[in-house]
């Protein structure tokens, strides 16, 4: 067991990688009576095409990682939920672009709740009945979310960015992807993806670290899995230019929505190289247009946006863009008035007074957050698997100077690489 001390917020960690590969890692938070853990896997909605070792490429359909996490619930004896919840646990999953991650919150019973956990997660049970009775769910879900303005908005300014790259793709798939899954699909799915070595346990909150790896250790000993090589993912060749520069969708919505962001060019970063990519675009954006901005506030006196306002910024090994946008009853001035002011900014750059503003307010939003096991877990996960470390957050932000902002106002706001997803009103309505 590994201790990894964090003395700049005063955490402390514990690490072990098991025989079979699967990586455990443990923070203790006295006091806290709350439990959080999550068991996730490096397999997203973008891991449409891949191989294991020598192999010859894959490419499954897409949607594939939602609908098995959907299906991973279900066991032989019935729904785990009941379990979890027989056991004082809140138990929830979700997929992202790279991620899976499935996770329960309990203030009791957590060593039983951790092997309810691990062992579910760790015996698929899929049937050719179980899985085309989930085609009809997750069918209801995507036209569901067809109705959604906001889910098409957000998406709609992703898929306006990318040719090619998989992100444009909805999670959940499209109706037609769902209905090529099958049994065969999501076992083959399963046992590249959801190898022990592919996946972290992470245990947060009121626990003993060597209580949770012995614990750990234990169930996987009396497991069995095949040593596995290396997982390589296949994209196609990404153009540098955005797709569509502007995407309308109508839908019924009493006020317009608008998100527009700028793609970059520039990829392949990763570890603290990308953590300090990511933190000096948050620092740019929210400096800009966060809350406190000038900009913002004159945006809001004149009702040209409400609290739905705001900014983000989505980072990987291999896409990077910004979402800037909310509800506007005028997309196009809204759009223009951004423009003006992103035009100043790059003459003048990042005002000092509101880059130290911008600073604090970081740094404060994240101490709060490692009050939060939930939250805690949550960017865990995220950082780990692109090879970086959540804790390095604090110094980086501390450490981020003016000149460094100033030089990412300066590469990300290139004006072809805007694009705009706008969903209004149908017209005549």
């Amino acid at each position: 067991m590994e201790t990894l001390d964090y003395k700049g917020v005063q955490e402390t960690l514990y690490r072990e990688v098991l025989d079979n590969g699967l990586e455990v890692i443990v923070l203790p938070k006295e006091g806290f009576q709350k439990t959080y853990a999550t068991f996730a896997t490096k397999y997203g909605s973008v891991d449409n095409k891949f191989a294991v070792g020598n192999e010859e490429p894959v490419r499954v359909p897409d949607g594939i990682a939602h609908f098995l996490e959907h299906k991973m619930f279900e066991e032989p004896t019935g729904d785990i939920f009941a379990t979890f919840a027989s056991q004082g646990a809140s138990a929830n999953a979700f997929t992202s672009f790279d991620r899976t991650v499935y996770l329960f919150s309990a203030t009791e019973q957590i060593p039983a709740n951790l092997e309810t956990l691990i062992n579910f997660v760790q015996n698929p049970y899929f049937t050719d009945t179980n899985v085309d009775k989930e085609k009809g769910i997750i069918e209801q879900e995507i036209n569901m979310y067809k109705d959604n303005p906001d889910w098409r908005v957000y998406f709609g300014l992703i898929d306006a960015m990318y040719h090619t790259h998989p992100i444009h793709i909805d999670i959940a798939g499209t109706v037609e992807s769902i209905y090529q899954i099958d049994k065969e699909t999501l076992y083959r799915c399963y046992e590249t993806f959801y190898h022990p070595s592919n996946m972290l346990l992470f245990v947060v909150g009121g626990v003993k670290a060597e209580e949770v790896f012995e614990l750990v250790r234990n169930n996987q000993a009396s497991k069995n899995f095949k040593p596995q090589g290396e997982i390589k993912r296949f994209f196609e060749h990404e153009p540098e230019s955005v797709k569509t520069p502007r995407k309308v969708t109508k839908l019924a919505v009493s006020l317009p929505k608008v998100m527009f962001g700028f793609k970059e060019k520039k990829a392949g970063l990763s570890g603290e190289a990308l953590m300090r990519h990511e933190v000096t675009s948050k620092l740019m954006l929210d400096a800009l247009f966060g809350a406190s901005s000038a900009l913002y506030q004159d945006l809001y006196e004149q009702n040209l946006i409400s609290d739905s306002f705001g900014t983000e910024f989505n980072v990987s090994t291999d896409y990077a863009f910004s979402v800037i946008g909310g509800d506007t009853p005028d997309p196009d001035e809204l759009l223009s008035r951004i423009r003006t002011a992103v035009e100043e900014a790059l003459r003048t750059g990042v005002e000092p007074a509101a880059f130290e503003r911008s600073k604090r307010k970081k740094i404060g939003g994240y101490l709060r957050m490692l009050n939060s096991p939930e939250a805690i877990a949550g960017e865990f996960t995220r950082y780990r698997f692109r090879d970086s470390d959540m804790f390095d957050l604090l110094s980086l932000y501390e450490n981020s100077t003016l000149e460094q902002v100033n030089e990412r106002l300066r590469e990300h706001f290139d004006f072809n690489q805007l694009a705009v997803s706008i969903v209004e009103k149908p017209d005549g309505n």
